[in-house]
């Protein structure tokens, strides 16, 4: 099924008017969007671009115990164009490990390797009273601040979830708490892109899309990770219709169900999805960013885990889509 087909009028999504006006609104954003290191979507534009600017990419949350800059420079010779630094507590490159001295020799390192910083792997919690929620902000502040000391030019995207909950109970609350990520957002100049989540408050495409309608800012968007679609009756051409619109981040992974049970593997492993199909619909849909393989912790988790050799696993099951789809690397 084509992105046309699935864009007829009775198509269960938002109100025309409403698209138009994000759409026009996004595409005029896009022209600037390099000033800040940011992907624009332009739903009603897609597929116009002759030369898409899509890049290959390795997350350092699949390589916990590595430290950062050889961390890099691994990832750089097994032949990836772009790498997520990950933030979270247990990592190296927290902000607050990262002192001036390190910073430029990760600054350096992903110059002298000619690696692009697209993004900055965060956990922050959406629900939340304003008392938690003041530790999250100064938690985006602080990492914001990190990528644009790395690259004060196309200073990379933060990631996240939206932590657990139920959505009807909590959806408002998060909206509201949305807005206050969003002034963080601005004010850095740098993107937030919250991720729909299996099994977590936001864990579908409409929900992700509703939130970012209700903020109605450039600087929060999503991350699109079919992975947590799979199993669920969400198609693939479905969820990718409902949320490139307002995606600036592409993340995959696999997943296999065992014993009534989905388990994420690395990406290409399952073969249960073609991301040649996933590369073409991306393109026509107007996405020009960073095809990211994130390695789930329950694949690093397991006894005997080698990052390097997942890392090379990851590239060599997503290089040959690039080629199959007729897409070249940025």
């Amino acid at each position: 099924m084509s992105f046309k087909q699935l864009n007829k009028p009775n198509a269960p999504r938002i109100g025309t008017a409403k698209m138009n006006r994000i759409t026009r609104r996004e595409f005029l954003y896009s022209t600037s969007a390099a000033t800040a290191g940011v992907t624009g979507i332009n739903w009603l534009e897609a597929g116009k671009s002759a030369r898409p600017k899509l890049t290959l990419g390795f997350s350092l949350y699949g390589m916990p115990h590595l430290k950062t800059e050889q961390a890099i420079q691994d990832v750089a010779k097994i032949g990836y164009d772009s790498v997520e630094l990950c933030l979270m507590d247990q990592w190296d490159a927290t902000p607050l490990k990262l002192n001036a001295k390190r910073r430029q020799e990760v600054s350096k390192k992903m110059n002298d390797t000619g690696l692009k910083l697209t993004s900055l792997m965060e956990h922050c919690s959406l629900p939340g009273s304003k008392t938690s929620q003041q530790k999250v902000l100064d938690r985006l502040k602080r990492a914001a601040e990190l990528g644009h000391t790395l690259k004060p030019v196309h200073s990379p995207l933060i990631e996240t979830t939206a932590g657990s909950g139920k959505w009807d109970a909590l959806k408002n609350e998060m909206r509201d708490n949305l807005g206050a990520w969003a002034r963080i957002a601005e004010s850095t100049k740098t993107i937030i892109a919250v991720k729909p989540h299996r099994g977590g408050v936001v864990d579908r495409p409409e929900q992700g899309v509703w939130l970012v309608q209700q903020i109605d800012s450039p600087w929060i968007r999503l991350n699109y990770d079919y992975s947590h679609f799979t199993h669920r009756n969400i198609s693939l051409e479905g969820s990718m219709r409902t949320m490139m619109p307002f995606t600036s981040l592409i993340q995959v992974k696999d997943t296999i169900k065992k014993d009534n049970k989905v388990h994420f593997v690395l990406p290409g492993e399952s073969g249960e999805i073609d991301y040649s199909k996933l590369l073409k619909l991306a393109v026509q849909a107007g996405y020009q960013g960073d095809i990211c393989c994130e390695v789930s912790s329950m694949v690093f988790k397991q006894k005997g885990y080698d990052p390097i050799v997942a890392a090379k696993t990851c590239y060599q099951n997503l290089a040959p889509a690039f080629e199959k789809a007729g897409i070249s690397r940025g």
